[in-house]
């Protein structure tokens, strides 16, 4: 059975799979914020080695974890971008969001220290040694899109799924809505769009004038909304057949796709009364 998008002022849906009904004013809990891991060295200092970079941290996050790995005023890797060729798919122009690839990379490389020119660099280049293989581009061929729609589209999975079992399931509610014209709706690009990681959108929010408002704006957004690692990737590539259109995660480890808006409600309200009872116990 065909399902049309709920009225706006009805429904909307949030970071990570949650739809909750916007007159409930349901509140959920904000993303914590991962550091850079230090190793140590032989005298037990600690010492940075190494940059770890979390799949699904932004590029923002990224410039300020690298400033402090390499102990660089606040600023000096996002400036560095204007001194540096990133080889970046032309769609991107000249934003790196979506190609500085989630991994561990050296601060130190041949007894020389590493900038923020050669970390950078570093990243958009693993990111297009993966992304360029066979499979990335053959997957993105047999979806009808390119491959940076394909990493576009990680992005948001990467930001929605709450596990990485949910991947595929989230990536197939991605396709579902855009080949039936309904807008994407997700949170994580409003999030995106105002620079923030709390999960609370209110009904201004949905109502901002960004190309990242998936709200009102049909389609992908321009960019990625984030770095998506290689679990987000095949799932944007292979997602599994299903006829889902909407998901709610009601409790940690329970979250339930389905197409029909009515059973999605009922998901919604148990999803809602299990938040404030840990509102109450809390």
């Amino acid at each position: 059975m065909h399902m049309n998008t709920p009225p706006r002022s009805t429904i909307r849906l949030t970071r990570r799979g949650r739809l909750v009904l916007i007159a409930t004013g349901a509140v959920v809990a904000g993303a914590a914020v991962a550091v850079p891991l230090l190793s140590l060295d032989s005298q037990g200092e600690k010492k940075p080695t190494t940059l770890v970079i979390p799949e699904g941290w932004r590029a923002g996050q990224i410039y300020d974890a690298v400033d402090k790995a390499l102990a660089q005023p606040p600023g000096t890797a996002k400036k560095s971008l204007a001194k540096v060729r990133l080889t970046l798919p032309n769609e991107a122009e000249g934003n790196p969001e979506g190609y500085l690839f989630p991994a561990t990379y050296p601060l130190e490389r041949n007894g020389r220290k590493a900038t923020p020119e050669a970390l950078l660099s570093f990243m958009v280049d693993t990111a297009n040694r993966k992304f360029k293989g066979a499979p990335v581009a053959a997957g993105a061929q047999r979806n009808a899109m390119n491959v940076y729609q394909a990493v576009t589209i990680a992005s948001i999975i990467q930001a929605e799924a709450a596990t990485k079992a949910d991947m595929g399931k989230v990536a197939r509610v991605i396709f579902n809505r855009l080949e039936r014209g309904m807008p994407l709706q997700m949170d994580s690009t409003i999030n995106y769009a105002l620079n923030r990681s709390t999960l609370r959108t209110t009904s201004a929010d949905l109502r901002i004038d960004s190309p990242y408002n998936s709200y009102q704006r049909m389609g992908l957004p321009p960019t990625p909304i984030d770095n998506p690692g290689e679990d987000a990737m095949r799932a944007a590539i292979s997602p599994p057949p299903g006829d889902w259109l909407y998901f709610v995660t009601v409790k940690p480890g329970d979250t339930r796709f389905t197409n029909s808006f009515e059973e999605h409600r009922r998901n919604v309200a148990e999803f809602n009364k299990n938040q404030q009872k840990s509102a109450k116990a809390g």
